[in-house]
């Protein structure tokens, strides 16, 4: 039986790239338009690119967020990606205080500035970095049990989403010698900050192991 990925669509966000990458993998890719298409989803996506209040105003201009929450709370998969894992955040700093879905806990910060030496580094975070799991065996049983560390992915963002409670973090990436929360995960609920459906072949290898979480754990 072919999977079936719906992909929130609300007014911004790289949805084409989105549904290719998953139809690469044999699923079959819908926009989810309206409260409905989110409830009978199978697999949901929240895609985006953009400032986080944009983001969070489209969701509630179109009447998605309640449907979203309760996508969530069936415990059936639910993919973040890059704006898409920041606004599962409780709130964002970007431009000022904004609320999020509030499905992970935690707050969505300014990338720091300088690195750990000290040393002014670029904003936004734009290319490569190697995935590494925040503690040994983290990714036993999760989307990235086939993963392996160092694996790298395209980021591009200012901001970064730091859950409150530390073993959310899925994955981790460093920018500047400062980790910065890669993926998170609560239950069926994941964030991916970097661009899956832009890192190549092992970008298009987590989206197939989405497509076979059985709520949040890899079977």
């Amino acid at each position: 039986m072919t999977a079936a990925v719906s992909i929130i669509d609300y007014g911004s966000g790289n949805l084409l790239s989105v549904a290719r990458a998953f139809e690469h993998c044999g699923a079959s890719a819908a926009l989810a338009q309206d409260a409905a298409a989110i409830e009978r989803a199978e697999r949901l996506v929240l895609p985006g690119v953009g400032a986080f209040a944009d983001g969070m105003q489209g969701l509630h201009e179109r009447g998605l967020v309640d449907a979203i929450l309760r996508y969530a709370a069936s415990g059936r998969p639910l993919l973040g990606i890059c704006l898409g894992m920041q606004m599962l955040a409780s709130d964002s700093a970007e431009f000022g205080s904004h609320g999020g879905l509030n499905l992970i806990p935690g707050r969505v910060q300014a990338i720091p500035a300088r690195d750990v030496d000290g040393t002014a580094q670029k904003i936004p975070h734009i290319g490569w970095a190697d995935l590494q799991p925040p503690r040994p065996g983290r990714w036993a049983g999760t989307l990235f049990e086939a993963t392996p560390e160092g694996t790298s992915v395209y980021l591009v963002h200012s901001f970064h989403f730091v859950p409150d409670q530390p073993d959310q973090r899925l994955a981790d990436c460093y920018y500047g010698g400062h980790a910065i929360a890669a993926a998170v995960q609560s239950d069926n609920i994941i964030g991916c900050q970097f661009h899956p459906e832009k890192s190549g072949a092992a970008g298009l290898a987590l989206l197939a192991a989405f497509l076979r979480l059985d709520g949040g754990k890899a079977r």
